[in-house]
C-alpha cells in the first residue's frame, strides 16, 4: 500500500506540473519561442495572490478572478510590446531576453516581498481528504488541481480544434509567413497565445502557493520542472504534457519513498533516461501545436 500511495499521489502532483507546462507548450507550438521566464512569471502570480488575499480578504482560489486577468494582460502587453520584435531573429535574442526578465521579476519580487517564504491558505480544503479503500486517502486540494489540469486542456483541445483563433494558432505554427499572406494578424496572434500561457500560469503560480511555500527565487526550478513535463510528454502535443507531469510527479514521489533525498533526483533520472531513449518525447508532434 505504501508504493500504491506514492504512485496515486505522484499522478495527483502530475496535476500541478502539467498545469505548469501547458502553457510553456503552448508559446513553444504557436511560435516557437522559449520563455525562460516561465516559471518566475507563476511565482509573480502567486504574489500578486498574496496581494489580494490580504487587500479584498479573498480567499486564494476566489483570487484567481484578479489573479488570471492581470497576468493574461501582461502576457499580452508583453508580447506586443517587447517579445513581437524578436520573432524572426533565431532563438538566442528571445532566450536572452526572457533571461533578463526572469532576473528582473526575482530582484523586483525580493525587493518588494524580501526573502521570507509565502503560502497561500485555501481553508478547510487544504487539510481535506477523501477516504480510499485500503486505509489510502487523497487530498481534495491535489484532486482538484488535477481536475483543473485535465478541463483547461480539454478546454484547450476545444478552441484550438474548433474555433477560428484555434485554427488561426495551428496555421501559424504550421508556417507564419503563409498565414500571414492569407490575412492572419501574426503580432496579434502571437500576443493572444502568450496572454493564454500566462493565465494557465497565474492558476498554477496560485496552485502551487496553496499546495507549499514559494519565495522570489522559486521560479527557476518550476521552469525546470515545466522543461521535463514538456519534453517527456513530447514536444508539440498538449496532452503529452500531462502524460510527461504525470510521470515526473509518479518517479518523484516514488523516489522520496525510496530516501526522502532522492525525490527530485528521481525526477531527473526518469527525465534523463527518456532523453535518451526518445529524444523526441513519448508523444512527439511537430512543432505545430496540437491537442
Amino acid at each position: 500500500m505504501v508504493w500504491l500511495d506514492a504512485i496515486v499521489q505522484g499522478i495527483l502532483l502530475g496535476g500541478l506540473y502539467a498545469l505548469f507546462a501547458t502553457g510553456l507548450s503552448l508559446i513553444f507550438g504557436v511560435m516557437g519561442l522559449v520563455n525562460l521566464a516561465h516559471g518566475d512569471f507563476s511565482i509573480l502570480a502567486a504574489f500578486i495572490a498574496v496581494v489580494a488575499v490580504q487587500a479584498l480578504d479573498l480567499n486564494p482560489l476566489l483570487a484567481l478572478v484578479v489573479v488570471v486577468p492581470v497576468m493574461a494582460l501582461t502576457g499580452y502587453a508583453l508580447q506586443s510590446l517587447v517579445l513581437n520584435r524578436l520573432l524572426g531573429r533565431g532563438v538566442l535574442p528571445a532566450v536572452l531576453v526572457t533571461f533578463g526578465l526572469s532576473m528582473i521579476i526575482q530582484n523586483g519580487l525580493l525587493e518588494t516581498f524580501s526573502a521570507d517564504s509565502r503560502r497561500l491558505d485555501p481553508g478547510a480544503i487544504d487539510t481535506a481528504s477523501l477516504p480510499l479503500p485500503g486505509g489510502l486517502a487523497v487530498g481534495w486540494f491535489p484532486l482538484l488541481t488535477f481536475a483543473v489540469a485535465v478541463l483547461l486542456l480539454v478546454a484547450l483541445q476545444l478552441v484550438i480544434r474548433g474555433s477560428s483563433i484555434g485554427r488561426a494558432f495551428r496555421a501559424a505554427s504550421d508556417d507564419g509567413a503563409t498565414a500571414a499572406l492569407m490575412g492572419i494578424d501574426n503580432g496579434r496572434l502571437y500576443a493572444l497565445a502568450m496572454a493564454l500561457s500566462l493565465a494557465i500560469v497565474a492558476i498554477a503560480g496560485i496552485f502551487l502557493g496553496v499546495r507549499t511555500t514559494f519565495a522570489f527565487s522559486s521560479g527557476p526550478d518550476r521552469l525546470l520542472f515545466a522543461f521535463e513535463a514538456v519534453i517527456i510528454g513530447g514536444l508539440g502535443s498538449l496532452w503529452g504534457t500531462l502524460v510527461g507531469g504525470v510521470i515526473l510527479g509518479v518517479a518523484q514521489t516514488i523516489g522520496a519513498r525510496i530516501a526522502p533525498g532522492w525525490g527530485i533526483l528521481t525526477g531527473h533520472l526518469v527525465f534523463l533516461a527518456v532523453l535518451l531513449l526518445r529524444p523526441a518525447g513519448l508523444f512527439a508532434k511537430s512543432r505545430r501545436v496540437d491537442a
